[in-house]
């Protein structure tokens, strides 16, 4: 059984959080506001669910997930995640997050910025480029991988093992995986790009409407459409 950390417990977290509970993991859950905010989510989850300090929460997780505001990424505990897998969900919106400027010239990309600040984990970035309603709706964990059945979600990391353990992870949820390779092609999936979340919709101008499942080869195929500005 896999322990999952959460540091950010929005819609992101919380659902990843129902899916772990429901393939039989614990969870520890934090998010800036304090435990206490937490107790509703824990008591809807259960008793492999509780609520903890982001610190706590981060030395508690087999894998983490990173599921913040980007600019609040300095505010992640180094120490407490030394040597684990942390899985990176984050997006670069500059309207929210403000301008970076290494972000705004390609000289990196926001999962690189992560794994700066975490010298000494192996950040994976996933679930970056899917609504939390289809995250939730297209979950099979019931079907074998490769099934017909499932839908895919890209990875990018620069530790093989870091990226099969997520691998594995995603598989226990109900998902297969697409290596997009080094953290330097996170940026392949991330917003403004074609394998930017709207495959999973049934209706690209409303992705409330519901989900449809991707295979790998079409996100794979979207993934290498992606284009940078020079």
């Amino acid at each position: 059984m896999t322990t999952w950390g959460f540091i950010g417990s929005g819609n992101i977290g919380s659902t990843v959080a129902r899916l772990a509970v429901a393939a039989g993991h614990d969870v520890v859950l934090s998010n800036s506001r304090g435990p206490e905010t937490l107790a509703d989510l824990v008591a809807e989850l259960g008793p492999g669910a509780r609520a903890a300090t982001a610190r706590q929460a981060a030395s508690a997780g087999d894998i983490v997930v990173v599921t913040i505001p980007l600019k609040a990424y300095r505010e992640v505990p180094v120490d407490e995640l030394a040597g684990k897998v942390v899985v990176d969900t984050m997006n670069y919106y500059p309207q929210r997050d403000g301008h970076i400027d290494a972000l705004d010239d390609g000289s990196t990309t926001s999962s690189e910025l992560l794994q700066a600040h975490l010298p000494d984990s192996h950040v994976v970035k996933g679930f970056n480029n899917i609504f939390f309603q289809h995250l939730r709706d297209l979950a099979r964990a019931g079907d074998a991988a490769g099934s017909d059945e499932r839908s895919t979600l890209a990875v990018a990391g620069d530790d093989a093992a870091a990226k099969d353990t997520v691998r594995r992870a995603l598989d226990a949820l109900g998902y297969d995986t697409l290596d997009l390779g080094p953290l330097a092609e996170g940026w392949r999936t991330q917003p403004g790009q074609p394998a930017y979340g709207t495959q999973y919709a049934l209706d690209a101008n409303d992705w409330a409407a519901g989900a449809r499942r991707v295979a790998g080869d079409e996100l794979a195929g979207l993934a290498a459409q992606a284009t940078r500005e020079a």
